[in-house]
């Protein structure tokens, strides 16, 4: 078993590797509600534009162009966002909030999804589509620190799972496998770290 899994890993570029390290790290650290998720956060969606272009995944390159601009907006509102210009605290998002996230991501997804099919070689349009828009408006919720931003990761990560997987990229496909999990460890951190803040309040 060892052996397969050393073969496994021997398979995958450095490249790929090396963005998949940074992810878990910003993982980690975001599960502690550490702003120093977000700096982790550039530099592997930095790598990752390239990986995911070379797999044609163009919306997933994309994303993480975004998802590069959103480690700045992170960084500073987890650092200055909150009451006074001080720690921005984790809360919970209003229901207009996940009303209006649910809309954006299906019409954005069936748009997409649609063009992408039509004009381009990319790989499970609509399904692509779906990750890179879900994950387009739950890293928002992550920047705005509001703790309903775990169960959609919960979501377009098991869906991403099979996605990667298909195009050959293995280890990442086990790292979002790994994300599901660890995305439930962060919402029941977020819910302790959350219960603490009210007690201290």
């Amino acid at each position: 078993m060892f052996a397969a899994i050393l073969d496994y890993f021997r398979s995958t570029s450095p490249v790929e590797l090396v963005a998949v390290a940074l992810a878990l790290a910003y993982l980690l650290l975001a599960i502690a509600a550490s702003a120093w998720c977000w700096p982790l956060a550039f530099a592997s969606s930095a790598i990752y534009i390239c990986v995911f272009t070379g797999a044609h995944l163009y919306m997933d390159a994309a994303l993480n162009l975004f998802f590069a601009a959103m480690a700045g907006y992170g960084w500073y509102q987890w650092r200055h966002g909150g009451r006074g210009r001080g720690e921005l605290p984790i809360a919970r998002a209003p229901l207009r909030v996940h009303l209006a996230a649910i809309v954006v991501i299906a019409a954005l997804t069936l748009v997409f999804g649609q063009l992408l099919g039509r004009y381009t070689n990319q790989a499970w349009p609509h399904v692509d589509s779906f990750i890179a828009w879900a994950s387009v408006v739950t890293t928002w919720l992550a920047a705005r620190k509001y703790i309903d931003n775990w169960p959609y990761w919960i979501a377009i990560d098991a869906v991403a799972m099979p996605v990667y997987l298909n195009r050959g990229l293995r280890v990442t496909a086990l790292l979002f496998g790994l994300y599901v999990l660890l995305a439930f460890a962060g919402w029941l951190s977020w819910q302790r770290l959350r219960q603490r803040q009210e007690v201290l309040a």
